[in-house]
């Protein structure tokens, strides 16, 4: 006797939610595991954290890099000033940062459920599947909880897009103008939003260009009148710094080992995505969705070509991904199609009863695309039920592993190992005198000194013709840092070159899956 098809459906769907919360459980107990860590897991993060601490004192972070300390940064302040308050009552510290990104993924999940059960008539239970499967994408995994921007971009622009799908159509000007508000929020949280800006105004302008027109032109407005503040407060470095300093080299085979990877784990969501895509292009109108998933995979993947970037330049477009394929499946399961009328109705419901099946079968599988977790411990049992071994580091699995250029190497659970060599970095720059070169803030912060350069930008600035370094170059080659720290060697050559001339290696400490080495100055007689 066989099971009726609504009980297969049931159960299946209900196999597929424990997976994807499975998915989910690992989430929490990875942002758990990096709110405790006080050193920089993901490189940058303590720069993001200076950037707030110079905020919360009612400072710009962009500066002149040819006078000490050296500083500048290329992000845009908005998350920064979000986190600013938190130093206030807490002073520097990582966690709250990380927080706010966890925080930020659960809006993004938040407002993606609200689109497909908005989009796909009232169905909570696919609409809580396409929620929960963005939150299980390894690229939203790895850089959630991170102390990064990217995250709250993302989030603003999912917020802006889903607002104003409902309320452009409608000539509802409150919520167009919120749509725009957020759209604004975006771009001052990461440059990478105006990719998204383009794709609201696309679609705009194909439902109703007057009103396009009018909107685009107080956006841009609103924005160049932010931008100009900033400009003119921080003398002309904003535009330097965030603008000119945001070149970098290409790297083409980064970019398709990307996009590559990015269909691997999320094809099974991809195809229907873009299956509804097509629909729309051909049988109905394109939904602001649509183009928004055109236009962050196209640009997004195209941006991923430059040095720095990495997988999260795909997140917006796996949001987009996880909208457009919970309308989909909706409207598989309701035959909510319009078709033309010789269209045979049988074969509607033909697809609609397979669909039952084939629905949460394939959020069972991009579950399994995109599983990570702990092999050791508590999870050792799991790991072994589903045939996985430890793939990045002996005791965790991630199954994007990290042979693609730019897929981070991060992703994995910190130590007390971990956290014991954060602490001896800062012991020696607490015992040294005069002025630390760091190549992650964390440190000076955490033994209290200063923040000495941004070695990332300095090489942008570099890159753009637009750094001499000879003031930095002469402390370096005078002995005036009593102790240099590197890891992954960003600084421009002519520094890395100095460094090189003027100090020597003392040791190396391994922290977080990366060697950093401890420079001192060489003795007079060695130079």
């Amino acid at each position: 006797m066989t099971m009726p098809r609504s009980r297969i459906y049931t159960l299946l769907m209900a196999a597929a939610t424990a997976a994807l919360l499975f998915s989910f459980l690992i989430y929490l107990l990875y942002t758990a595991n990096l709110l405790s860590f006080p050193y920089d897991y993901d490189q940058g993060e303590g720069f993001e954290l200076h950037d707030t601490v110079l905020y919360s004192r009612f400072q710009l972070p962009y500066r002149d890099t040819e006078s000490y300390p050296f500083y500048g940064s290329i992000y845009p302040p908005l998350f920064h000033v979000m986190a600013a308050p938190f130093v206030w009552l807490f002073g520097p510290a990582y966690w709250y940062g990380r927080l706010l990104g966890f925080l930020a993924s659960l809006v993004s999940a938040g407002a993606i459920y609200y689109a497909v059960f908005r989009q796909g008539r009232g169905n909570r239970w696919i609409a809580l599947l396409s929620a929960l499967a963005f939150l299980s994408s390894n690229f939203v995994y790895h850089i959630g909880p991170l102390y990064r921007q990217h995250t709250m971009m993302v989030t603003f622009e999912t917020l802006a897009v889903v607002m104003l799908a409902g309320a452009f159509p409608r000539r509802d000007k409150r919520g167009t103008a919120a749509g725009l508000l957020l759209l604004i929020c975006a771009g001052y949280t990461k440059q990478l939003a105006a990719f998204s800006a383009l794709a609201a105004f696309t679609w705009m302008f194909l439902r109703q260009p007057a009103r396009a027109l009018r909107c685009l032109l107080v956006f841009a407005l609103a924005g160049a009148a932010i931008f100009l503040w900033l400009n003119i407060a921080s003398d002309g470095q904003w535009w330097l710094q965030t603008i000119v300093a945001n070149v970098n080299d290409t790297i083409p085979e980064q970019a398709v080992g990307l996009f590559i990877l990015w269909f691997k784990l999320h094809g099974l969501l991809l195809i229907p995505a873009a299956a509804l895509l097509v629909y729309e292009l051909y049988l109905d109108r394109l939904s602001i969705y649509s183009v928004w998933f055109v236009f962050s995979t196209v640009l997004g993947a195209i941006a991923a070509s430059k040095w720095g970037a990495g997988d999260s330049y795909f997140v917006t477009s796996i949001a987009a991904a996880c909208i457009l394929s919970g309308i989909f499946f909706s409207r598989a399961l309701a035959k909510d199609w319009r078709l033309p009328r010789r269209f045979p109705k049988a074969i509607l419901t033909k697809v609609s009863r397979a669909a039952l099946i084939v629905i949460p079968l394939l959020y069972i599988g991009y579950a399994r695309a995109t599983l990570k977790l702990p092999t050791a411990g508590a999870f050792e049992p799991v790991a072994a039920a589903l045939g996985v071994e430890g793939n990045v580091r002996d005791d965790f699995y991630d199954s994007a592993s990290f042979l693609v250029g730019g897929y981070a190497r991060i992703g994995y659970l910190l130590t007390a190992e971990d956290r014991a060599a954060g602490d001896e970095i800062v012991r020696l720059i607490r015992a040294t005198e005069g002025p630390a070169l760091s190549e992650e803030a964390g440190f000076a912060l955490a033994a209290q000194r200063d923040v000495v350069t941004n070695p990332a930008q300095l090489r942008n600035l570099h890159l753009a013709g637009r750094f001499d370094g000879g003031r930095l170059v002469g402390m370096i080659e005078r002995g005036e840092f009593g102790i240099v720290v590197l890891r992954a060697q960003f600084y421009p050559p002519p520094v890395l070159a100095a460094i090189a001339r003027s100090y020597e290696q003392t040791q190396s400490i391994h922290m977080n899956g990366f060697d950093y080495i401890i420079l001192h100055p060489r003795a007079l007689d060695d130079n």
